[in-house]
């Protein structure tokens, strides 16, 4: 099993906007790609959250293949997506894990 991690650290001031998008659209939008398991969407804590609290939505993905497809055929979409409607008051990275136990 993979997790796809997507860290953002949102501002304050469009914090509750983010989060509803988050669920109400975008995470069903990556979800809808038929390559995610499941999703998790969490708030850091114990971080510096001066300029705005920090996010991480988790997607499971039964196969490195099935990530490996997400990255060449979709995720250029999505992100650029999020940036149009977010621009600067997001920023986000991305990490893949594998899953050990």
């Amino acid at each position: 099993m993979f997790i796809y991690n997507i860290t953002s650290k949102v501002s304050w001031q469009i914090q509750d906007k983010w989060v509803k998008w988050m669920l109400a659209e975008h995470i069903s939008a990556i979800l809808e790609t038929g390559l995610f398991q499941k999703y998790q969407l969490v708030r850091l804590q114990d971080v510096d959250d001066i300029d705005g609290p920090t996010f991480a939505v988790q997607y499971y993905l039964d196969s490195k293949k099935n990530y490996d497809h997400y990255i060449q055929q979709h995720a250029a979409f999505f992100r650029q997506q999020a940036a149009a409607k977010w621009g600067e008051e997001v920023i986000s990275f991305q990490t893949l894990m594998e899953v050990i136990n």
